[in-house]
């Protein structure tokens, strides 16, 4: 499978007719590189508040609950593109207002395939700015998805730090990571998280990112990150766990191959069998002891 992950800018958009020449042209890109799935990063659908104006951009409940109102529209914009390329496309997550959930949003992923479906993933864990001047609280469950290309799972940007998250989901052969971080130091800790799930799970990571300023919008205006696809780095991977990345801070898809064969390969034959011996921890902490040395 060839994967597309974005290191993508957000654009003070005039129209809704400037975001879908946007998007088609990106998905136009990666589908005409023969990418089959495409992975757009976190809160990247925040550009869409521009669209009631900059007053709405530039505050921070307005901003959400203008990207909300656009997003039937959106989901419907991926829908179509999936299926004209016959393609898998992660939508950039949004703020979603779900009237099951409670009454703020929630962290929203979608995932759109070729034949019309569409899977959602809302982020589990929130930031210190989600939870104490945003207000953006945790969704619906983990899930994860059996698709055409295989088992994928979501873990949207700080989920990927948490292991448990993704050992939930260790039936998944891809974890897609995407994730909008302002500073360096934020790109990395997603990054070095994605490698991590890679490694513990042994299977394929994937992860897109914001990138650039976008001042008109508080809650997205300064980006760090790029593009990055990982791997165990074990039989049939890269020896450095590293399949592709893109260029920090340089907008554009990042494109690798991911055999998940090789998944299923090193899961049952691997040089070490992380996954399976992930039940050995809980018997082995029980044991565990303090010592006063002097």
């Amino acid at each position: 499978m060839k994967i597309a992950t974005a290191a993508y800018p957000l654009d003070p958009l005039e129209d809704w007719a400037a975001f879908a020449e946007k998007l088609r042209a990106w998905v136009d890109e990666a589908a005409g590189q023969g990418a089959e799935l495409l992975l757009f990063p976190e809160y990247g659908a925040m550009e869409l508040a521009m669209l009631d104006g900059p007053d709405a951009a530039a505050d921070l409940e307005r901003s959400i609950q203008a990207v909300s109102r656009w997003l039937p529209q959106v989901d419907e914009l991926h829908s179509d593109l999936a299926a004209k390329h016959g393609v898998h496309i992660c939508a950039a997550s949004a703020p979603v207002f779900d009237d099951s959930l409670g009454q703020r949003p929630v962290n929203r992923a979608r995932i759109f395939t070729p034949q019309g479906g569409c899977g959602v993933q809302d982020k589990q864990i929130m930031t210190r700015f989600e939870r104490e001047d945003w207000d953006v609280v945790p969704g619906g469950p983990l899930t994860v998805f059996d698709t055409a290309l295989g088992r994928v799972a979501i873990l949207i940007c700080y989920d990927c730090e948490f292991p448990l998250l993704a050992r939930a989901m260790s039936d998944a052969e891809l974890i897609l990571a995407p994730s909008c971080t302002e500073a360096h130091a934020g790109y990395s800790r997603v990054r070095i998280g994605a490698m991590a799930r890679a490694l513990e799970n042994q299977c394929v990571t994937a992860m897109a990112s914001t990138v650039g300023a976008a001042h008109w919008c508080p809650p997205v205006d300064e980006n760090t990150g790029m593009g990055g696809i990982f791997a165990p780095p074990d039989t049939g991977f890269p020896s450095s766990g590293i399949i592709a990345e893109g260029r920090l801070d340089h907008a554009g898809w990042t494109y690798g191959e991911a055999d998940l064969r090789a998944v299923a390969q090193v899961r049952t034959d691997g040089v070490v069998l992380n996954r399976t011996h992930w039940d050995e921890q809980p018997a082995r902490i029980a044991k565990a002891t303090k010592q006063r040395l002097r």
